[in-house]
């Protein structure tokens, strides 16, 4: 009996099936390409690569929990980088000393976290307070921030940098890409604060319904504003990534981790009307999307078919997510009871 319920809540859960699938990837992608796909410069590479856009997805992921969705997050991630990018090129240039640059480093990243955060803000007021469709706001509020970065920087790159700024998106720490740490880490962070808060649940409710989270006296004003601030800052984390790995600062990096950072939202089990998400969902759907794309390219697949072949992934995969495993156990039970 003890172990008939634990295999049903493992096939009712997204994630244990989103996880097969990973593997599945996984295997394929080994069995058609093993001296490629599963080389260790393969391997590290793919490490150094995904993280920019997960952690964009975990920001998405946060705000389509409340029933929202935030798509500022490229236009937020690259005016957090140029605005880093200009105070380290003002005061910290490519001969300074290692102390004096790490001084300004993190200067420079604690004002990108306050651009986030500030974006952020703007955001959830636009939600909370002026009543408008999170999807057309941060639609907005996206070309809006993307329009600051582009009037700070004529258009171009900003570059010039202290060579530790490298570091963040190109060096390792014990043999470990450091971007991978960071979001393996930013993936916990907000696991805990999803699970084991009282902002947690509140998100939760309020995403599952938002007429009972009012009557249960939650401030939902101050809820979706926390919800906002907190995706903006992560989009700054990203941002920082990226430029750290570009080496420069620009203000249309990225503008396909938009799209990416949605689809890995709903193809990690994120219910899109809100009240539902994990961030081990979001982690198996980078993995299946990294792997997939890892191993169409060295297949030399074109981009075309590569996008066929997403797409057809995320149908799939809503489509499992859509059946009802527990009216089919059911079924299955009664069948067998009148054979």
């Amino acid at each position: 009996m003890k172990q008939a319920t634990i295999s049903s809540r493992l096939i009712h859960s997204p994630e244990f099936r989103l996880a097969i699938i990973a593997l599945a990837v996984f295997v394929l992608m080994s069995v058609l390409s093993p001296d490629r796909f599963l080389s260790s410069q393969n391997l590290t590479s793919m490490a150094f690569q995904f993280p920019e856009f997960a952690i964009l997805a975990l920001a998405v992921m946060l705000t389509m929990m409340t029933g929202g969705i935030d798509l500022s997050v490229v236009g937020v991630a690259n005016l957090s980088a140029v605005v880093a990018a200009t105070i380290l090129t003002q005061y910290a240039g490519p001969d300074m000393s290692v102390g004096v640059a790490m001084k300004w480093y993190l200067i420079a990243f604690a004002a990108a976290l306050l651009v986030g955060a500030l974006a952020g803000l703007a955001n959830g007021a636009l939600v909370a307070y002026f009543g408008l469709p999170p999807i057309l706001a941060t639609l907005g509020s996206g070309l809006v921030f993307t329009g600051l970065a582009i009037a700070m920087t004529g258009g171009s790159a900003v570059m010039g940098f202290p060579d530790i700024v490298a570091w963040l998106g190109n060096g390792k720490l014990i043999g470990v890409p450091v971007p991978l740490i960071v979001f393996v880490l930013l993936a916990i962070g907000l696991h805990i604060l999803l699970t084991k808060t009282g902002f947690g649940l509140r998100v939760t409710m309020y995403g599952a319904n938002p007429l009972a989270a009012m009557f249960a006296a939650i401030n939902v004003t101050a809820l979706i504003l926390r919800v906002y601030v907190i995706a903006g800052m992560f989009s700054s984390v990203a941002g920082m990534i990226i430029m750290s790995r570009a080496n420069s600062a620009k203000a249309d990096y990225g503008s396909s981790y938009l799209l990416l950072a949605v689809l890995i939202s709903v193809l990690g089990g994120v219910n899109p009307y809100g009240g539902y998400g994990r961030a081990i969902g979001i982690v198996l759907a980078v993995l299946s999307m990294q792997f997939l794309s890892s191993g169409l390219n060295m297949l030399q697949i074109s981009n075309f078919a590569r996008e066929l072949i997403w797409g057809g992934l995320l149908i799939f995969v809503l489509l499992i997510n859509t059946i009802d495993w527990a009216s089919l156990g059911q079924g299955r039970k009664n069948s067998n009871k009148s054979g």
